[in-house]
């Protein structure tokens, strides 16, 4: 079964960025898919993708890491100016960034119309005959 955890941005924002990435680890080593509103400062980013490569293993393949930011194609001139001024209230809760286990999900492609998943499938055990 795949399951995606949707994570509201005042769920993380009071959280230091160390406590942040933890939290963010943890669900996805449980095997889910995060759906965060918003977006993790590039620090944070880094400091996510050194945590996954310290702790790949057997068991865990890493992850897969997507930020979705909605962008105007030859926007007009107050148009750009509304935008400013909605990234200055919001800051990173503009946008939603994905993420999930490189076990389930193998690659997260985006463009501006869609959000596209390629996922494992799930192998069936055979039955052992005795």
């Amino acid at each position: 079964m795949l399951t995606f955890r949707f994570i509201p941005y005042y769920e993380i924002e009071n959280l230091s960025s160390a406590r942040r990435v933890k939290k963010l680890m943890d669900i996805v080593k449980g095997n889910s898919i995060i759906l965060l509103e918003g977006r993790l400062k590039a620090e944070e980013e880094k400091d996510l993708i050194e945590l996954t490569m310290e702790e790949i293993g057997p068991k865990f393949k890493g992850i897969e890491l997507a930020v979705i930011y909605p962008e105007q194609k030859n926007p007009q001139f107050f148009d750009k100016v509304k935008h400013g001024m909605i990234g200055i209230l919001l800051g990173d809760r503009v946008g939603f960034t994905i993420i999930g286990p490189a076990n389930l999900v193998k690659e997260i492609k985006k463009d501006p119309d869609k959000v596209q998943f390629f996922v494992e499938e799930a192998r069936k055990k055979k039955k052992s005959s005795r």
